[in-house]
This record gives C-alpha cells, structure tokens and sequence, in this order.
C-alpha cells in the first residue's frame, strides 16, 4: 500500500472535518488568497484531484481536460472561473460532498497503483508518490487558507515530511520555472519535526543552511507564509535567495505573499 496515499486521505479528512460545521453561507468566507472563498478552495482542489485521478488512469482523458482549461483561460476566462464551470454549479455543502466522496475513491486508487509510474501533470511528468504527495501538499496548503481565517491552529504530524521531501527536492524547479540558472549548491535544511524528530537534507553543506520548524518549512515551499514571517533560520546568499522565491508546486511562477498578509486571525 502507497502510504503517500493514506497520508493523502488523512490530510483531506482534517480539512473536512474543519469543513463540517460550516452551512452553504459559512462557505461564502473569503480567504486571505486571493479573495477566494471556501468554496473555492474545495472546488480548486476537487478540480486537481480529478486531474490527478485521471492521470493515473491514463488515456486521453487527461489531455483533453488540460487543453480544456488552457483554451478557457487562453480565451480570457479565468482558472477559478472555468473551475466553477466545470462543476455546473455545485457549491456549498454538496461540493464538500462530491469532493469528500472523490477524494476517498481516489486514495483509494492509488494506494494500490506502483509508485514509481510515470504520470501526466500541468507541469512535468511525475512519478505516482510523486503525483499524491503534491495532492496531499496542495490540500494542506490550501487548508491553511480556512484555518487562518477560522482562527484555528492546524494539528499537524509527522507525515507533512512528504511536504518537507517535495520542497527540498523541488528546489531547481523554483529557479528553473523562473528561467534562471540552477545554483550548484544545494542548501543544508535541518528541521524539527511535530513529532520532536529531526529531519536533515543536504547535511554537508555548510555555508547555505534552512533550519527551524518543519511546519514553518511547509508554510514556505507552499507559498502560505512569506519566510519573513517566520522563524526559520536562513544563511547564506543561496539558502537566502531560495527561500525569498521558493515554490513546490507546479504552474506559473507564482511570488510569496507579501510580509504580514497571511496570519491567523484572531478568534
């Protein structure tokens, strides 16, 4: 069994549990992410795991989902826009539903499947662990969005190092997407785990260092927190650079909110 997948599931089962309280109006709350409401971040995340789910199913259906959403935002119809096209209008509680349903089918799927199978993304292919690790990153981060807002502290384990392992290894990618040249020097990152373990990366370089919390690591990559607003330990000119830009998902290039835009609010 894929324990990516079941880590997957488990980060969904958090967010919908946070979710379950909420009514159709409650899901109306904007975020701190470009005004996207609840809904919106369900619905973004449900459109993704679709694609994911038909990546691993292969044929052509995956293909002709992707053309689809490049010719609506190529035609001036924004990614959000298109997303609530695709689902014809389902919001509020029977979106959480649909995506609850899917996303326990989809897990499912690919705790069976091998994980070292290349699959079709957005961005460049991937492997199967590879494809639900950034399903299970994209739902944490996007749950950090209803947390903050909510006010809540999100109680996390020892299974965001799959989030941990997909920022480090991502870290050519942030510069690659940028179009600029990949340093020779990988930064050491030593971080705490919830857990009280420690997780170390690149442990022979000295002169460029990421240290700190494992969480705040996440918040990051994951572009939910500007590294400013952390307290990670950065040191030199690579490690520094790297976390002023870094991305672990696929896309456009995306910048890191600005200092002091992302928080918890207060309850």
């Amino acid at each position: 069994m894929l324990q990516q997948a079941g880590d997957f599931r488990e980060e969904s089962e958090r967010l919908c549990v946070i979710l379950a309280p909420l009514g159709d109006s409650d899901l109306e709350s904007k975020t701190q992410f470009k005004d996207w409401t609840f809904n919106d971040v369900v619905a973004h995340l449900h459109l993704w795991n679709y694609a994911a789910d038909l990546s691993l199913a292969g044929g052509e259906r995956f293909g002709v989902l992707m053309t689809d959403v490049i010719k609506a935002i190529g035609a001036g119809t924004g990614h959000m826009a298109y997303t609530h096209q695709w689902l014809d209008g389902c919001a509020g509680r029977a979106l959480v539903e649909r995506w609850h349903g899917f996303y326990l089918e989809m897990a499912a799927r690919f705790e069976v499947a091998d994980p070292s199978e290349r699959v079709r993304w957005a961005g460049p292919d991937m492997s199967v662990r590879s494809s639900i690790t950034a399903r299970q990153m994209e739902t944490w981060a996007h749950g950090q969005e209803v947390y903050d807002v909510l006010g809540l502290e999100c109680e996390n384990t020892d299974r965001i190092k799959n989030i941990c392992v997909l920022g480090v290894n991502t870290f050519g990618w942030t510069y690659a997407n940028r179009k600029l040249e990949v340093p020779a020097t990988k930064p050491c990152v030593r971080l705490t785990a919830p857990s009280g373990e420690m997780w170390e990366w690149n442990e022979t370089e000295t002169d460029n260092r990421v240290e700190g919390d494992a969480v705040e690591f996440c918040k990051v990559v994951t572009q939910t927190r500007n590294i400013v607003d952390t307290g990670l330990k950065v040191s030199g000119p690579v490690a520094v650079e790297w976390m002023s830009m870094a991305q672990c998902f696929a896309g456009s290039v995306e910048d890191p909110p600005r200092t002091g835009t992302r928080y918890r609010a207060e309850r």
